[in-house]
């Protein structure tokens, strides 16, 4: 079988992880979990852990490793991070042919400093990242069987760029949107008739349809939308496709190492089956069981399942979907 062939779209930065008891969180006195660092002074870590991110390179490696032709639009600077970026992806076989270099921007970068439970603060320069302004010409005549879009922080002029170059070239849409897209309400619900496959968190669901439950949201995205597929965190996620709901709980209890790129890893992992023909069922496992395994790892790409790794089933519920 011809594996589709997918562009991510979307950010590219660098990762540097600072790991150490210091950055251990502690209660104040409103009973909130605080780190903080004294003005001045020196401190020690544990360790430094340098690697790659951005949500649409976290994406991109999903699809490479489960053997689609891939390649990443996005932009990075003209330096030692951008060169980085670049050697990672060709590892994994993704083509940076889409992406461009500017020499007016840093290519983005975030210092994580990780606790030891796994969570993490985040600083991060955006730079090149989000120095959009698509033109149709940035596709090079490209001819994609699908579309992977992460945010584009609240870029809309490009965004409809690049669904008016999808919709031209009948090119299926995926997107798993960022916040800063989903507050422009309207003007960003006006591309739902265009996208197959939306993948968002049930926060950000509430900012694009009614429902107080998953399901709820579900089942309204559905009225707009063929594939939808909505994460609840450690509760799990539920899946519509427009003729029967699933929801499904986590893939496997495992010590969280590092949350960076789960979410990425989920619907990445559920885009991927779905171009592939695969039933819901094997979309929902095979993401829930990519997202449990890069948590497993420190930084977004090592633990990215590869094609013919063993997954075990997992609870689901399945029935039929009722109108709202």
């Amino acid at each position: 079988m011809t594996m589709p062939k997918i562009v991510s779209i979307g950010a590219a930065v660098q990762d540097v992880f600072l790991q150490g008891e210091i950055f251990r969180a502690h209660k104040d006195d409103d009973g909130d979990m605080v780190e903080s660092f004294e003005l001045g002074t020196k401190n020690d870590i544990d360790n430094v852990y340098i690697t790659t991110g951005g949500g649409a390179t976290n994406a991109a490696v999903t699809f490479a490793r489960q053997g689609f032709p891939t390649a990443f639009l996005g932009r990075v600077g003209n330096d030692l991070a951008g060169k980085s970026i670049v050697a990672d992806l060709h590892a994994d076989n993704v083509s940076t042919k889409l992406m461009h270099t500017t020499d007016k921007l840093g290519t983005g970068y975030s210092a994580l400093l990780l606790a030891p439970n796994g969570e993490r603060t985040i600083l991060t320069y955006r730079g090149a990242s989000v120095d959009w302004k698509i033109k149709t010409a940035d596709f090079q005549n490209v001819r994609a069987d699908w579309f992977y879009i992460t945010t584009l922080s609240g870029d809309l002029d490009s965004l409809k760029k690049i669904m008016t170059y999808a919709r031209k070239h009948h090119i299926k849409v995926a997107i798993n949107p960022g916040k800063k897209e989903l507050k422009k309400g309207h003007s960003f619900k006006q591309f739902l008739p265009d996208i197959s496959i939306l993948s968002v968190n049930k926060e950000e669901a509430q900012m694009l349809f009614r429902g107080d439950t998953c399901e709820e949201l579900a089942r309204h995205a559905a009225n707009h939308i063929p594939f939808v597929i909505i994460t609840d965190g450690p509760k799990g996620s539920v899946g519509c496709d427009g003729k029967k709901i699933y929801k499904a709980g986590m893939y496997d209890k495992v010590p969280v190492v590092d949350r960076t790129g789960a979410g990425d890893a989920f619907s990445s992992g559920f885009t991927a089956m779905i171009a592939a023909g695969e039933p819901m069922e094997k979309a929902i496992l095979f993401a829930s069981a990519n997202s449990t395994s890069v948590v497993s790892h420190l930084g977004a790409k090592p633990g990215i399942i590869k094609a013919g790794a063993h997954l075990h089933t997992m609870p689901m519920i399945i029935h039929p979907i009722t109108k709202p």
